[in-house]
């Protein structure tokens, strides 16, 4: 089996289906602490642990702040707060130039690693970018950096003209083979000034001829780099999964030298040593077919039949200069198209290129089913910006909403991970996510039979967000436990706030 294989090359045990963590993955204790007037969630207070601001008193003020945003999480910043001098602090801290989205999201790396490092197994680092669209109606401010603007501007009704600006984010999130997220691993934030600066260059000179360091595509490689020197040691068990956008020749080669594993969407047709790899493919033997079922864009299950092929080769980087500065690729090509074509919709064709051993069906199906999580970092976005709805911010500077969704960042990976952590088949402690005043709450608020399991305690915390839990129903997705952990927040506002006055 491929996983095997890797154990001949790596000194670390591998499982295949299952996964094993200890108990400093997920074990959260049920004390709290206090600082002001604020009382923090031991979890928060081991997921911030590693941060560490130039000055004490910017340290004691962000954790406040996550822990007001977790308990309001999606609400804006005066509702967050309450108060004229909490929202003043609050507005200061995201204006403060010496705070770095790097310090803000330091001890969730560090704690990132520590769940990587308990992992039995290798696990997937998913690379992907996404854009956080603002519309402003005045011009912006000129304090700080301005947010970038795409010189757009449009009607939204009522003879408003509204001008857009963005944000844009590379992100790595590391999951296991399962699914769990386990943190983020990288990110970088960016704007653009004007259009996309890789369509500019492309304008004066060949794509292929540009240096990498001058295109927006070296984030691919950046957080390849990062990613592996925050790993370290373990970034051997680390298998890098990204979309046709980094299909590029400098980021395979890149991993190539890191000794990385990859899993890339083709989209460019490579040289190879005897032609081009859309020709070695065709010529290549169908190894077997494998039926798929799946749901569209509406819902819709569709079952479909594809012939997988299976090729090993030695790809070349383009004809130019770049040749006698690369060397050649060894990979392998999965290939994976549908059967008949069908009428009412485009037919699947997937072309992966990867530098891990396959050879048989078990493995080119393992390629295919690992590069299916990748959609688990476009859930992650997703939760970031309708659960968290930091698209809504109305800050005016591109450095005050870069620190606002890097904190967000930390809260959405929580939410993603409670959501994933209920689809685990096995029997967790509730301790694990919930403190005592939490299930407390879940085990009475909802009187039926008492729950016993973590899964019991995350269905409640679904419910209070509006699961129905019918027997057809699938499992809770990330905004009921994300409408669910609001409701609860408060229900437990409401308990100390009666046991304090009591």
């Amino acid at each position: 089996m491929l996983l095997h294989k890797l154990h001949s090359h790596h000194p670390w045990h591998l499982i295949t289906h299952k996964f094993a963590m200890n108990t400093r993955l997920c074990h959260f204790s049920c004390q709290k602490w206090t600082f002001g007037q604020k009382t923090m969630d031991s979890w928060l207070n081991e997921e911030l642990s590693g941060c560490a601001f130039k000055d004490q008193r910017l340290t004691t003020r962000f954790k406040s702040i996550v822990a007001c945003l977790s308990e309001k999480s999606g609400k804006s910043i005066p509702e967050i707060c309450e108060e004229w001098a909490s929202t003043k602090a609050f507005y200061r801290f995201l204006s403060n130039e010496r705070v770095e989205a790097s310090e803000i999201l330091a001890g969730h790396f560090e704690q990132t690693m520590c769940r990587v490092k308990s992992i039995k197994g290798p696990c997937l680092v998913l690379h992907d970018t996404t854009e956080f669209i603002y519309n402003r109606k005045k011009p912006l401010s000129n304090n700080s950096s301005p947010l970038s603007s795409t010189n757009k501007q449009y009607d939204v009704g009522f003879g408003k003209d509204y001008k857009t600006g963005s944000i844009l984010l590379q992100a790595s999130l590391a999951i296991t083979l399962e699914g769990l997220p386990l943190g983020l691993t990288s990110t970088k934030f960016w704007t653009r000034k004007g259009s996309d600066p890789d369509k500019e260059l492309k304008k004066k000179n060949s794509p292929t001829c540009m240096p990498a360091e001058a295109k927006e595509s070296i984030k691919w490689q950046e957080s390849l780099n990062t990613t592996h020197k925050l790993l370290g040691c373990h970034a051997s068990k680390v298998i890098h999964v990204s979309d046709r956008e980094s299909d590029i020749y400098d980021y395979m080669c890149n991993c190539h030298e890191l000794n990385a594993y990859f899993i890339v969407r083709s989209s460019v047709n490579r040289l190879t040593e005897e032609s081009t790899l859309v020709d070695e493919v065709a010529l290549t033997k169908r190894a077997f077919k494998h039926m798929i079922n799946y749901q569209d864009a509406n819902g819709n299950n569709i079952e479909a039949t594809l012939n997988i092929k299976i090729k090993q080769l030695k790809i070349k980087a383009s004809r130019n200069n770049k040749q006698s500065c690369y060397p050649e690729l060894p990979i392998t090509v999965v290939s994976a198209v549908e059967v008949d074509r069908p009428v009412d919709r485009e037919p699947i064709k997937w072309t992966f290129l990867t530098n891990l051993p396959v050879s048989n069906k078990e493995e080119s199906l393992s390629v295919i089913d690992w590069y299916k999580q990748r959609w688990k970092i476009e859930v992650y976005f997703k939760v970031l910006k309708s659960g968290l709805k930091v698209e809504e911010s109305k800050l005016r500077t591109a450095e005050r909403l870069t620190r606002l969704i890097a904190i967000c960042c930390i809260l959405a990976w929580r939410i993603h991970w409670l959501t994933m952590l209920n689809r685990e088949d096995r029997r967790l402690a509730p301790k694990l996510a919930f403190d005592n005043v939490e299930r407390l709450i879940l085990e009475n608020y909802i009187k039926k039979k008492k729950p016993e399991t973590l899964q019991d305690y995350i269905l409640r915390l679904a419910k209070l967000g509006g699961y129905l839990a019918r027997s057809n129903d699938p499992p809770p997705g990330n905004t009921v436990i994300w409408r669910g952990l609001n409701r609860l927040y408060e229900l437990k506002a409401g308990f100390e706030l009666a046991q304090n006055c009591g």
